[in-house]
C-alpha cells in the first residue's frame, strides 16, 4: 500500500493546510488505483464545510464536494483515490472522529501544520472493518503524466 504522489501536488496541498490555518482544510484526491498503490495526478482543494467553532479540529465535506469530485475525476479519465486535510497544531495522526467519518479503501493524507507551516504529511487507509487505520507509505516523486 503506497500513496505515490507528486511533490508539485504535495506543496499544492501544503499550502491548502497553511492558507486554512488555524482551521483544518480539506479536499479530494484524484488519480489511479494501480493494485495496492494510489497514484495521485490531481487535488481538488475545497472547504471545510464544518460548523465554524468545530473547524479547528474536525473537517467535513459535503455529498455536493464528493459529487464534484467524481464530476471531476470522470471529466479527467481519472478516480477518486482519497482524500487530504490539514491538523492544525497537532500531529498528523488520524483521530477517532477520522475514523468515524473514513471510507475503506481511501487514502487519508494528513498534513500536521505548525503555526500556519505545513511540517509533514502522512498516509493511513481504513481497514475493510472500519476498526482501524494503517498508514500507507508515502512516495513523492515527480509529476504524473495523466
Amino acid at each position: 500500500m503506497t500513496l505515490i504522489i507528486p511533490q508539485v501536488i504535495l506543496n499544492r496541498i501544503h499550502l491548502h493546510g497553511e492558507q486554512s490555518y488555524p482551521e483544518e482544510g480539506a479536499g479530494l484526491m484524484l488519480g489511479e488505483i494501480i493494485g495496492q498503490d494510489h497514484q495521485v495526478s490531481e487535488i481538488l482543494p475545497l472547504e471545510n464545510v464544518r460548523e465554524a467553532g468545530a473547524r479547528y479540529d474536525r473537517y467535513q465535506l459535503s455529498p455536493q464536494d464528493y459529487l464534484k469530485g467524481e464530476e471531476e475525476a470522470d471529466r479527467l479519465g481519472l478516480e477518486m483515490v482519497g482524500v487530504f486535510h490539514s491538523h492544525p497544531d497537532h500531529p498528523n495522526r488520524p483521530s477517532e472522529f477520522d475514523r468515524q467519518w473514513a471510507w475503506p479503501n481511501f487514502s487519508y493524507l494528513i498534513t500536521s501544520v505548525i503555526e500556519g507551516k505545513a511540517i509533514e504529511s502522512r498516509s493511513w487507509r481504513l481497514s475493510e472493518d472500519r476498526a482501524r487505520f494503517s498508514e500507507e507509505l508515502v512516495e513523492v516523486g515527480e509529476q504524473v503524466n495523466s
